[in-house]
């Protein structure tokens, strides 16, 4: 008679459970932890209700057994080995009525390879992709501690092993991988496991982050001297991609999904509705307490809830600015602060689902892509003075610096926006209000030169957390520096009236002393601006590709210099332009009755061919605007002619800053109002012959710059350029025929058909030489097709 070799099985879901742990007597136990692993991650059950069900049953099988008194009649161990076993029995059962064989099977694969090779031979005797996460962290460690020689033969194993890793918690781009696998060291992707909670991917904001970081770590002298003690990133959490599916699966919310193919209408009226949605959920016992956990590591420090969707900042496109991130003073109850960061991680996923997002996501061929929204969670890097805290230095840095506004300045030394408090004034436009710039190949070189011109564009307000009313706020700078403020003599100068002084010692400085932020002292010290240059020279160098990255700098006080500390807070590649290989010649021969006007300052390189409609906001019009809600209207009105004349080059000219916060400095737009422009052009009355401060570096100015948009400041009044007044004033206004329900605007709006001024062969030709920096914008004649909506080519890496 043959003997029966099939496996033995059971009716019950739990003795097939149960009959599979018996054939690892040894194993079982860790087995067994594993199995309840899963169940609290997967938030089945969460780990303070299992042990209370445990010491519950425990008791009763006590009762059973003819305890009366169980603390009494049975001694400790008994008591412990009881538990045990019942933990064992309740993990069984839970497992086979949620999860069953198959993830039994893997987690038992996983344990029985969980011990390494310490063979140095050229074969790995597992396959990394299916291999589980400890075998591949354990092996990827005897391999880097392996002497050089024996090192050498295993890399290729070694390389896998770090692409499994980063492809399953960080990236599977394949651009990003290319640079990750070579800088990041098994600690790094150890640490990211570490402080991952639920699963998923650690989204773009934490990978460029993760990578910078590294990248300036290295210490291989092909680098140049040693930095890594220069370069920090803040304690930081992630919270995986996978949540927001659990989230909302959980509290119903995938009905939401299709926003994105919805009309843009639709979408903007359901916005408000899916935010209240979001509010209303709950996230799972084991996320919350994942999150109670890092609540009592942070303490009562500042916390800042960012958004790290897959695919933001990433090399292809950044989505600056497109979702929300939330600052948490953290100084309540912890009950409290609990729920405020759970508010503000529903505030981010609920963010995916904005208008501006899904606008940006359609216009970039990424609607179908399925966006997964992780979070990071970082300490706020800083330090209290008095009741405020906020960083002494913040900013936003690029390695290319594409606006020149001396010809002295070298574009590949980089460029930084700098504010004092915290760094949402540099990327944000904001009212009336200007950061530092700072071109690195020459620091102490500004736009502006006289000390009226200095103290008008200099920053007047600063965003920082006050810890009593436990807020974010926005305060100006004289309500809150003071002459006691440790780092005043780096950040400030003392108004003089005619000029502007350094301050050399606190002790100078009066309480009644008026000052101005200039970083002067800063921008004097090279081993500042060597810092940031140097760093920027090597995320260059180790992405392959220019980038632009966000940080907070902490002056460190020694003797005689200070030393600084360069925090990353985010790291991307740049977008540039790519349609313009070669400087575009500048014409001298163009009839003055055809020129529509030059300008000479902050040219960027490009051109744009074959414009026939200008969308015009006179700029004295504009300021005689008498409400806001009129302004609003106008900014509409623009967004429709946006949809309406999609399939037409055009151009959009206006006073201010396009896309500022304060209403009363220019139109206000956003990027859903203004993506299908050529050139988007900021008429600027020059006051006491200087500039206004350039919207480069700022998110909107990156929407720009993604979308193949021409930004172009032309300066009113400064004496150099040229403005055809009569062309733009005296062109018929063709608004009510392109937008009859935007007509009533017609006196402070005008859509310009430059074929109904000129003629039907007539268009507008603008170009643009970086170099020389110079623009003319012209009349000239030609075929041109009836829709051509080509736009300026953007190179993402």
């Amino acid at each position: 008679m043959m003997s029966d070799t099939r496996p033995l099985r059971s009716v019950t879901p739990t003795i097939d459970i149960y009959i599979k742990l018996a054939q690892y007597p040894i194993l079982c136990d860790l087995i067994r932890v594993r199995m309840r692993e899963e169940l609290f991650r997967r938030g089945i059950i969460t780990q303070k209700e299992f042990e209370s069900e445990v010491k519950r049953k425990a008791m009763e099988s006590q009762r059973r057994e003819g305890l009366m008194d169980p603390y009494s009649q049975e001694e400790a161990n008994i008591w412990n080995k009881r538990k045990e076993r019942i933990r064992d029995f309740q993990t069984d059962a839970y497992f086979a009525n949620n999860l069953g064989s198959p993830v039994l099977e893997a987690i038992i694969d996983e344990v029985l390879y969980s011990q390494p090779s310490t063979s140095h031979g050229p074969e790995l005797k597992f396959n990394p992709e299916i291999a589980p996460w400890e075998l591949l962290f354990q092996q990827g460690e005897i391999y880097e501690t392996l002497p050089p020689q024996e090192q050498e033969q295993v890399h290729h194993h070694l390389q896998e092993i770090k692409v499994v890793l980063i492809k399953r918690m960080i990236s599977d781009q394949l651009p990003f991988i290319a640079v990750a696998k070579q800088v990041f060291v098994m600690s790094d992707l150890r640490r990211i496991y570490q402080r991952l909670i639920g699963t998923g991917k650690i989204g773009g904001k934490a990978a460029g982050m993760m990578l910078a970081w590294r990248i300036l770590q290295q210490k291989d002298p092909e680098f140049g001297p040693d930095m890594s003690n220069q370069v920090g990133i803040p304690d930081s959490y992630f919270i995986g991609s996978e949540v927001i599916y659990e989230f909302r699966l959980a509290n119903k919310l995938n009905n939401f999904m299709n926003q994105k193919y919805r009309p843009l209408d639709e979408i903007r009226k359901q916005y408000p509705v899916a935010v209240q949605a979001h509010l209303d959920g709950q996230f799972s016992e084991a996320v919350v307490d994942q999150l109670r956990e890092v609540l009592m590591h942070m303490g009562n420090d500042p916390l800042i809830v960012r958004s790290s969707s897959l695919l933001e900042d990433n090399f292809g496109f950044s989505f600056a600015g497109k979702y929300h991130s939330y600052f948490l003073p953290n100084q309540a109850s912890f009950e409290e602060n609990l729920a405020a960061l759970l508010e503000a991680i529903k505030r981010i996923y609920a963010s995916t689902l904005n208008p501006d997002a899904l606008l940006y996501r359609r216009h970039h061929g990424l609607i179908d892509y399925d966006e997964r929204m992780a979070i990071l969670l970082q300490r706020v890097r800083g330090k209290q003075y008095g009741r405020y805290f906020m960083p002494t230095l913040a900013g936003v840095a690029f390695s290319q610096n594409p606006f020149r506004w001396n010809a002295k300045i070298r574009r590949e030394d980089g460029f930084i926006r700098l504010v004092w408090g915290l760094g949402t004034r540099a990327v944000d436009r904001v009212e009336n209000d200007f950061p530092r710039m700072i071109a690195l190949s020459h620091p102490r070189l500004r736009p502006e030169t006289t000390a009226r011109a200095i103290r008008q564009y200099s920053q007047w307000h600063v965003d920082l957390i006050d810890l009593e009313d436990n807020t974010f706020k926005t305060m100006p700078v004289r309500d809150v520096l003071k002459p006691d403020y440790p780092e005043l003599r780096y950040i400030a100068s003392q108004d003089k009236g005619d000029y502007l002084q350094s301050i050399m010692a606190a002790g100078m400085v009066k309480p009644s002393d008026r000052l101005v932020l200039t970083f002067d002292t800063l921008t004097k010290d090279a081993q500042f601006v060597k810092l940031l240059r140097t760093a920027l020279r090597r995320l260059e160098s180790g992405y392959k590709t220019p980038v632009d990255t966000e940080f907070t700098v902490e002056i460190v006080e020694n003797y005689p210099y200070p030393d600084y500390k360069l925090h990353i807070l985010q790291c991307r590649p740049l977008s540039q332009r790519t349609d313009e290989q070669t400087a575009v010649p500048i014409p001298t021969d163009i009839p003055e009755p055809d020129t529509l006007f030059r300008a000479y300052e902050m040219v960027p390189d490009g051109r744009a061919e074959g414009v026939r409609y200008i969308i015009f906001v006179d700029p004295e019009a504009y300021y005689t605007i008498p409400d806001t809600a009129t302004r609003s209207d106008l900014g509409r009105a623009i967004g429709h002619l946006n949809k309406l004349l999609e399939d037409e080059i055009f151009i959009l000219m206006g006073p201010g800053r396009w896309g500022s916060t304060n209403i009363e400095l220019g139109v206000p737009v956003s990027y859903a109002d203004i993506y299908n422009t050529k050139v988007l052009i900021e008429m600027a009355v020059v006051k006491d012959g200087q500039s206004p401060e350039l919207s480069y570096g700022t998110h909107f100015f990156q929407d720009l710059v993604e979308s193949g948009i021409y930004s172009l400041p032309l300066h009113l009044g400064d004496g150099k350029g040229l403005f055809n007044w009569d062309f733009f004033r005296n062109a018929p206004n063709c608004l009510s025929s392109i937008s009859p329900k935007d007509a009533r605007l017609a006196d402070y709006l005008k859509v310009i058909d430059v074929t109904a001024v000129a003629g039907d062969h007539r268009r507008v030709n603008i170009l643009m030489n970086g170099i020389t920096d110079e623009a003319i914008a012209f009349l000239v004649t030609g075929e041109w097709p009836r829709n051509d909506t080509k736009k300026g080519q953007v190179s993402h890496f």
